[in-house]
């Protein structure tokens, strides 16, 4: 899927995540704002913001992860999908005690709006650094961003045997009889590039 999120929606998707956990801390609702432009391109279903799509929220405490939740597949609109993994995220991930007022000031925020998922046949032909990973076996599940294995400095084996160990599996499970290994891109996009 050639997904395009344009600046003003990648920083209006930004602003959402941040308010959407800045008005959890402060027992508020959020309250979302938009430029009358932007309005009208989501109410005609013309901006990305109105497009059901999967997407993942990461917050990081200086280099290190605080927080990341999100969706493979969604039926909302990808700014209601931002909105409700940005609270799960500093709220919700198991991994974490849930993000303090003093930390939200500290955090930066990433988004990875993600395309639908491909059937991956020939595990070869995954580009690292473009294709995130989705991988089922044996009831267990995997799922590893398109940006992980750059961060990590993996090579495809590396990138590969990791989706295995994240599912909870022995490497090489993708070959396994019976596994399901799909690829997806993202659009990923943060405070810092702002």
């Amino acid at each position: 899927m050639e997904f395009v999120i344009t600046k003003e929606e990648q920083r209006t998707l930004l602003a959402d995540a941040r308010e959407a956990i800045a008005a959890g801390l402060e027992g508020r609702s959020p309250q979302y704002r938009r430029s009358p432009e932007l309005a009208r391109a989501i109410a005609d279903g013309h901006s990305a913001l109105a497009q059901p799509c999967g997407a993942f929220v990461t917050l990081h405490l200086g280099k290190n992860l605080r927080g990341c939740i999100g969706r493979l597949t969604a039926g909302w609109p990808l700014e209601k999908t931002v909105q409700t993994m940005a609270a799960e995220a500093a709220f919700s991930d198991p991994r974490f005690p849930p993000l303090s007022a003093d930390e939200l000031g500290r955090c930066s925020i990433e988004i990875s709006a993600l395309s639908p998922m491909a059937e991956c046949p020939e595990p070869r032909s995954v580009k690292v650094g473009v294709h995130g990973l989705y991988l089922i076996h044996r009831g267990r599940s995997g799922v590893l961003l398109p940006q992980v294995p750059v961060e990590q400095g993996w090579d495809l084996e590396e990138y590969l045997d990791y989706i295995c160990v994240k599912a909870g599996l022995p490497s090489g499970s993708y070959e396994a009889p019976g596994a399901q290994l799909y690829t997806f891109t993202a659009v990923v996009f943060g405070e810092f590039d702002q």
